[in-house]
């Protein structure tokens, strides 16, 4: 891999215009407002998972449509008093997997709960409204055509409902919730933080979903060029396209968040290329009525995998500080 995007002098100062729609906001409110009407039904139930250190719970709860969407709830084995917690979403095609694949935070004093991806894992089918339409193989072009069938309405309204799950929970502090993922689970996360208003941190790393205008022109690798197919074979939705695409942004969920932030990213990355992610790094908190607490950590010879471990060091500490909890 190679330096393909801007230089590093102008990513820090990328600030696009977002084509956002007239209602969006409006059209966010209403898919929430509905959604709720569904009861959370959250159940936590024990399952032996072989370690001495961390409790599993089996989490099955109603996102969207009131679908059972499934989950990990990790919690400390040694806990005293309400925990803080920080709520992880998983990357393009990925599934919640088994317990001991993600023991991170609950092995720094943290609940966990990692939440499955509708139609991408193994356990969590997607009842797709859309799923007569045309779409190219994946999942950005599902329901292309109409956002209010669009797949990530879906998704997203998921990862908020996972956020009302765990701060239900009575191992949790609900006032100290962080939600974290990477690569597509950033995406998630930064559209999480824009649609909760009092989440406690955001730690987006090389997140996906952000500034659709140029990420699926500037980069032909997977999944971004599922939209470019599609409009290839679909020339006469060239502009339908990129209005659905602009509700489901995360640069713009971005501009409408105001918890600290964390970003990362990799100068090298051909899947979320780096313009992409300081879009939505420069136009988060925008909205709110002061300056964002936000840093971003950039990563010159890394692509897709960011920092890796070196930077799960440096997130440890910063949510540490941020929630007020020993690392």
């Amino acid at each position: 891999m190679a330096l393909f995007d801007l230089p590093l002098e102008q990513l820090e100062t990328y600030l696009p215009e977002l084509p956002e729609p007239v209602d969006f906001d409006e059209f966010w409110a209403k898919t929430l407002a509905e959604q709720r009407a569904h009861e959370l039904a959250a159940r936590f139930e024990p399952v032996p998972n072989g370690l001495a250190t961390i409790d599993t719970y089996d989490v099955t709860f109603h996102g969207y449509g009131g679908h059972p969407i499934r989950g990990w709830l990790q919690l400390p084995a040694a806990r005293s008093g309400p925990l803080p917690a920080v709520v992880e979403y998983l990357g393009y095609g990925s599934g919640r997997g088994v317990p001991h694949e993600k023991r991170l935070w609950a092995d720094a004093g943290y609940a966990h709960l990692v939440m499955d991806t509708r139609g991408q894992g193994a356990e969590t089918p997607d009842p797709d409204p859309a799923s007569g339409d045309v779409a190219a193989p994946g999942f950005l072009t599902r329901g292309i055509l109409d956002p209010y069938r669009h797949f990530y309405r879906r998704l997203y309204t998921d990862a908020v409902r996972a956020v009302e799950v765990v701060r239900g929970h009575p191992a949790v502090d609900p006032g100290r919730v962080a939600v974290a993922g990477t690569s597509q689970g950033g995406g998630i996360a930064l559209a999480a933080a824009g649609l909760v208003p009092d989440l406690a941190a955001v730690l987006p790393d090389v997140p996906f979903l952000c500034h659709f205008p140029r990420a699926t022109t500037i980069t032909d690798k997977p999944p971004y060029v599922e939209v470019s197919q599609y409009v290839k074979l679909h020339r006469e939705h060239a502009g339908t396209v990129p209005r659905t695409l602009a509700y489901f942004d995360a640069a713009s969920h971005a501009r409408r968040a105001s918890a600290p932030a964390l970003f990362s990213v990799g100068l090298m990355d051909h899947i979320c290329p780096p313009s992409t992610v300081y879009a939505a790094f420069n136009h988060y908190g925008a909205l709110g009525a002061a300056g964002a607490d936000k840093q971003i950590h950039p990563y010159p010879f890394n692509d897709h995998e960011g920092g890796g471990p070196t930077h799960e060091v440096v997130k440890l500490g910063w949510l540490a500080e941020r929630l007020k909890t020993a690392a």
